[in-house]
């Protein structure tokens, strides 16, 4: 029973995963051509439609950020049709031609109507071919989620709600963080990791090391800190006529923390995913961990660019920090309303938030996935001793 508790620093059998590393004798990693161990993973088709989702979602966030940015969510005042028109029957000359507000509003309510059909898809082939049944009512999930979140923007539409307007943009963040959850458990890699049970499974002795508890409630923190930096910017993008210059500045500190605190877990966990993957030049394993150090790196400098960006935007719409004013440049910045390069820096930030939100969220599914199949195939050892 020793061996079981101590099992976060044990290794075990070394599969192939999505990337195509293996184990080498020699300790290092190399690529893999043959084919996974096991049967082909089932529903191709759900994966690719999972992909195009994600693919669909994130420039939905940012052009609803434009929206927000330019305060162009009133300029079609009626819903779910566009001045009286069919949502898919509006002249296209108006659209494209017409002020960029309404541009940029109508082409949001298009783009999430076919965000909508790509889900009823997404349903329908998760029930033809995903064997897995919490997968396939996962989908029937997402699809409720993306008709709310039409329905949550209607109704912000109906009644010119700006508090409606800031949840609209909070629940979003949680419907592309479930089309990131469905890509990766339709995903090969994530089919691989049972071929790592089975007994034709190719092994290489100990080496293999296992991320502990403790990283693993790392980054189930850092996909709590990372919505809740969503929540608090969402916030300042929507400030309520009466909040108070001292609600202001306590809202922006606490932002500034969480961001530090994002930034730390983030960098902690990369750190220790690095000395896992170090690790196999000591012993024969060690590959599988580079398919959790990658997106843990990948986390880390989207960190780093929302940082730089949360910087640029609060220059962008509040002008240069006194303490940071240095020359006769930067006490002189004229801040620019609507401003085209300054409205891009502002949705970028939003957008980018929304990355890392979700790539966190991709980190901590392989990282229990990982976890989770390897510590079943140590159990029965552990157990016998």
């Amino acid at each position: 029973m020793m061996n079981l508790l101590e099992t976060d620093n044990r290794t075990e059998a070394n599969a192939s995963d999505s990337d195509g590393a293996s184990a080498s004798p020699g300790g290092t990693c190399s690529l893999s051509t043959g084919s996974a161990v096991g049967a082909a993973p089932p529903g191709r088709w759900l994966h690719r439609a999972a992909v195009v989702l994600v693919a669909m979602v994130w420039p939905l966030i940012w052009i609803g950020g434009q929206v927000t940015t330019y305060a162009a969510g009133m300029a079609v005042p009626d819903w779910p049709g566009t001045y009286g028109y069919n949502l898919f029957l509006y002249p296209y000359q108006t659209w494209l031609f017409g002020p960029f507000d309404l541009f940029i509003e109508h082409g949001h309510r298009l783009l999430a109507a076919l965000v909508g059909m790509v889900a009823i898809v997404t349903v329908a082939l998760a029930w033809l071919v995903e064997p897995r049944r919490w997968v396939r009512w996962l989908t029937v999930l997402l699809l409720v989620a993306v008709i709310g979140q039409g329905l949550l923007g209607g109704v912000r539409v109906i009644l010119a709600a700006r508090t409606l307007a800031m949840l609209h943009g909070c629940t979003a963040e949680i419907f592309f963080a479930l089309c990131v959850t469905l890509m990766a458990v339709t995903s090969r890699w994530w089919w691989q990791q049972d071929s790592a049970k089975s007994p034709r499974a190719p092994t290489n002795g100990p080496g293999e090391r296992v991320p502990g508890r403790g990283v693993i409630v790392a980054a189930s923190a850092l996909v709590v800190a990372a919505y809740l930096q969503v929540v608090l910017g969402a916030q300042l993008r929507h400030v309520q006529p009466t909040a108070s210059p001292g609600g202001f500045t306590h809202l922006v500190a606490t932002h500034l923390v969480t961001a530090v605190v994002v930034l730390g877990l983030a960098l902690g966990i990369a750190w220790r995913l690095w000395t896992l993957v170090r690790s196999r030049t000591e012993t024969s394993g060690g590959c599988g961990v580079l398919a959790l150090l990658k997106p843990a790196w990948l986390v880390v400098s989207l960190v780093w660019l929302q940082i730089g960006l949360g910087l640029a935007t609060w220059v962008s719409r509040y002008g240069v920090p006194t303490f940071a004013q240095v020359g006769p440049r930067s006490s002189s910045y004229l801040v620019k309303s609507q401003a085209f390069v300054e409205s891009l820096i502002i949705t970028g930030h939003v957008a980018t938030g929304a990355l890392v939100l979700v790539t966190a969220t991709f980190l901590l599914l392989r990282m229990l996935r990982f976890r989770h199949t390897r510590l079943s195939l140590l159990a029965p050892t552990a157990s016998g001793t």
